[in-house]
């Protein structure tokens, strides 16, 4: 059969043509220059992520200054309250601007490992250990936080630990190893909580905890009934550091806000501030910022 290829040719240059186009545009598409990976997104120049205990935020320190460095500053500040040894991962991770903290070992290791600029005092209190009234290992008047611990794990008594690594369950640690005890046993409870948490359940369970000074007075205040049984001893001083988060590690922090918090904290105005805060008429941290040692020489 005869076929008139001159009926063909129209839709067959119409196809060659086609084909042709779409040669090209798939070459274009081949031959476009790669897009550039997605960077991170620079740190918002507004906000601030202070990562600190839970101390500063359970004892409402940080409700009482905070307002002062935002209306300063322009910054919103962001707070994540953990304990010590997550606030220091927070910031060895680039996730936190800075962070105020309260375990000076390792502190001095987070600068030292390039996590932070420079470590700065800010202030300090001290850790007490609390139980109930009726101090069933009878370690009220002891001469030292060790033997106290000695006579609460001899008499098997309650004590409810933080256990999650913060600067009080660090504390905790370093007693019981100078009393020569490994704490273990149903009488000895590790939570895995806050201060807050911890006063709770030791109030709840007639039981022994350590706790820092500021958190059980701000907790005292709202009806916590625990006693203070041991304090005193200069192995419960309780020192509080500001370390700026490294900017040259991860530059995505926010340096700027970072340092102007550390320039606004350790300032005598507020040092002042801390100093004037008060539960129930009780100081509840002593300023310790070298502008402060500086003003008050006498101590």
């Amino acid at each position: 059969m005869y076929t008139n290829l001159t009926n063909l040719e129209v839709p067959v240059k119409r196809f060659a043509l086609f084909t042709l186009i779409l040669t090209f545009a798939l070459l274009a598409v081949g031959c476009a220059p790669a897009q550039p990976a997605a960077q991170p997104t620079p740190a918002e120049a507004g906000r601030l992520i202070l990562a600190t205990t839970t101390s500063t935020q359970d004892s409402g320190l940080l409700d009482y200054i905070l307002p002062d460095f935002e209306a300063q500053s322009g910054l919103d500040v962001d707070v994540v309250a953990v304990g010590t040894g997550e606030a220091l991962e927070l910031g060895a991770r680039g996730d936190a601007d800075v962070v105020l903290v309260h375990a000076r070992a390792r502190e001095d290791a987070f600068v030292a490992e390039g996590n932070g600029t420079a470590r700065y005092d800010v202030m300090y209190n001290d850790f007490v250990i609390v139980g109930p009234q009726s101090d069933p290992a009878g370690i009220a008047g002891v001469a030292s936080a060790a033997e106290a611990f000695q006579r609460i794990a001899e008499a098997q008594a309650p004590f409810v630990s933080r256990g999650d690594d913060s600067g009080t369950h660090t504390k905790e640690k370093a007693i019981w190893e100078s009393a020569g005890i490994t704490p273990e046993g149903d009488w000895y409870i590790s939570a895995g909580q806050g201060m807050g948490a911890v006063l709770t359940m030791s109030a709840e369970q007639g039981a022994y905890t350590l706790s820092d000074r500021a958190t059980y007075i701000a907790r005292v205040a709202e009806g916590l009934d625990l006693v203070v049984l041991m304090e005193g001893d200069p192995a419960l001083f309780n020192p509080y550091g500001v370390i700026p988060v490294n900017p040259e590690k991860h530059p995505n922090v926010n340096a700027q806000g970072a340092q102007a918090f550390v320039e606004w904290i350790i300032s005598l105005e507020t040092q002042e501030l801390i100093a004037s805060f008060k539960v129930n008429d009780a100081q509840l941290f002593v300023p310790d910022s070298e502008a402060w040692r500086a003003a008050h020489p006498e101590g």
